[in-house]
């Protein structure tokens, strides 16, 4: 029996009351399908998010092979650069793309090498340079983060809109009872006897 009462306290905007106002209902399924859609449409968002990022970094992965390259310039000893805590330099190299042609352009090695050693350098399927591939484990971890940033702005935009929803059903509850006033508050001004 307790618990019966409990849930209709919980649940007094969807009773039959003679204090309920259709704003009221209105406001309590603005809360029911904002949540639907936050625990629905979250699940989904991060799902379908990490998937296609999962499938582009396998891609990657697929598409971009290590090539021995030359460099064609000297790396200095250390960068100069105060924000850069890596130790690579951008410097230009030669390598011969899978059909054979020789190419040169510019990447990130490690510092203190000579011209003429040997880097291995990334390409991706035209013979271009390119990043090295995310490998496995990191391409899950960023995944399943870009799965958690997709659901966290679906739930933002979802209560966002649901605040504006509820702040204009607020406004409207505040112009009616200004209306109602303004019937009932002059009678109110009497004094009596």
């Amino acid at each position: 029996m307790g618990g019966n009462k409990v849930t209709r306290k919980r649940l007094w905007r969807w009773r039959n009351n003679p204090l309920r106002r259709h704003d009221d209902v209105c406001e309590a399924w603005i809360l029911v399908v904002m949540w639907a859609v936050v625990l629905v449409g979250g699940t989904i968002a991060a799902l379908v998010t990490a998937h296609a990022a999962d499938e582009v970094f396998a891609q990657q992965r697929a598409e971009r092979h290590p090539v021995r390259a030359v460099l064609l310039t000297d790396t200095p000893q250390s960068t100069s650069s105060v924000r850069s805590g890596s130790h690579r330099a951008l410097v230009t190299v030669r390598w011969t793309t899978p059909g054979g042609a020789t190419r040169t352009g510019q990447t990130l090695v490690k510092t203190g090498l000579r011209t003429g050693s040997a880097v291995t350098v990334w390409q991706d399927s035209r013979g271009a340079l390119a990043t090295e591939p995310t490998g496995a484990t990191e391409a899950s971890v960023a995944a399943g983060l870009f799965g958690v940033a997709a659901t966290l702005a679906l739930s933002g935009l979802v209560f966002g809109a649901g605040s504006l929803a509820r702040w204009r059903l607020d406004q409207h509850r505040l112009q009616q009872w200004d209306r109602e006033w303004a019937l009932v508050g002059p009678g109110w001004n009497q004094r009596t006897g």
